[in-house]
């Protein structure tokens, strides 16, 4: 009877197949990516004084406080916190060269009155995939909008010979910087001269709440909207404008220890992102051949077993074997599962040095030496608490 040899020959067949495509369905996983970047744009026509708007970019958010995130062992808490202020900065200065806005600086929190601020929070981050979501919202609390951001990389980005001040990501800050110019450029100047004008009365109102307190209110919906202006030649008004000028060096020194952190932490940050993209690639080769040497390796002994219940003593032989072959598939499976989580341990391990630190700042005033300690954020707090002193003293109460 030749049914038995029939099925034999069917099941083998159908093994092959099945192969093929569980085969061919690994390889066609593989990432695609795009060598193009998205060029940034620029402000073409001048724009007056009168007009620029003051940007703030916040440190984002590091994305940790989700369980999945918390409990992911390849995600390194000190690279996230490093890379919170380091891709904010790096977005701050890639905003500045589109020529369309005023002062761009990286600021701690909104504590920094400015005329526009841009948040985000990092929701992916490795050598092969940055995913952002972007949220931007101005001085009178009124939200501009929230985008999510991504970008995929190549090994392309981290060849030998490609230009290297260049960032692997720069297109999707420049993405950002784009949708940043196109929704400025719909304000009028009307509105650009409005929110000006409320950056500076909510300055105003944090120094003397009781000559600027009402100048401005909360509407319903949380915005703040301007009430009356106060006189150009107002002497308590000119007296803060001073105190303002101030706080804008200090955020300018501000910067430069976000410009210098961002220098330090540059090479080995970038050299973190290869080495997780190259742990990347790994991973996913190895579980392409994991998956395919252990279904291999069952179908060949599946082969096997049907074809040594076959009377022909050929087949019977040639059975024995395929199940020893598809043994040694399996087991080299699960060896590439081993090695697989020997990677995964690297990624969990990589960057741990990176930590973002600043140095206490010593000011030095006219009659005394003030010294500002802990991080950013603790320093401009000391620093914001400083200059009430400073204008108290200047009008003549203590």
């Amino acid at each position: 009877m030749q049914t038995r040899p029939m099925q034999i020959k069917s099941l083998i067949y159908t093994a092959v197949l099945v192969l093929t495509s569980l085969t061919l369905s690994a390889c066609g996983g593989q990432r695609v990516t795009s060598t193009i970047v998205t060029p940034l744009e620029h402000q073409t026509l001048a724009v007056e004084e009168s007009q620029l708007l003051d940007l703030a970019v916040l440190p984002f958010d590091p994305g940790l406080d989700k369980p999945e995130i918390a409990d992911d062992p390849a995600i390194s808490p000190a690279v996230r916190n490093a890379e919170s202020q380091y891709l904010a900065n790096k977005l701050a200065s890639t905003i500045q060269k589109t020529s369309a806005w005023g002062a761009v600086r990286t600021v701690p929190n909104r504590q920094t009155v400015v005329d526009v601020y841009v948040e985000g929070t990092i929701v992916h981050s490795d050598g092969e995939t940055l995913a952002l979501d972007i949220s931007v919202s101005d001085s009178s609390n009124r939200h501009w909008y929230t985008k999510p951001y991504s970008e995929s990389v190549g090994q392309y980005a981290y060849e030998k010979g490609i230009n290297v001040s260049r960032d692997p990501f720069q297109g999707l800050f420049n993405h950002i910087a784009n949708d940043l110019l196109q929704y400025r450029q719909q304000l009028s100047a009307k509105n650009v001269k409005e929110l000006r004008s409320i950056s500076s009365l909510k300055f105003a109102r944090d120094f003397s709440p009781e000559a600027f307190g009402d100048h401005i209110k909360e509407t319903p919906g949380g915005q703040l909207e301007i009430i009356r202006l106060p006189a150009e030649n107002d002497p308590i008004l000119r007296r803060i404008e001073r105190i303002r000028e101030r706080d804008y060096l200090f955020v300018d020194t501000m910067q430069e220890h976000y410009d210098a952190f961002s220098r330090r932490m540059d090479k080995p940050y970038q050299s973190w992102r290869m080495a997780t993209y190259e742990e990347i690639a790994s991973v996913r080769e190895l579980k392409r051949q994991s998956r395919n040497r252990t279904i291999g390796g069952i179908v060949a002994v599946i082969g096997g077993i049907v074809a040594a219940g076959n009377n022909n003593g050929a087949v019977r032989s040639a059975g024995a074997v395929s199940i020893g072959a598809g043994a040694l598939l399996v087991k080299s499976g699960l060896s590439k599962k081993a090695e697989l989580k020997i990677h995964e341990d690297v990624l969990a391990e990589l960057g741990q040095s990176l930590e973002a630190e600043i140095e206490p700042r010593v000011i030095e005033l006219e009659d005394r030496t003030i010294t500002l300690t802990g991080n950013a954020e603790a320093q401009y707090t000391q620093w914001k608490a400083l200059l009430r002193e400073i204008y108290q003293a200047e009008r003549g109460e203590i």
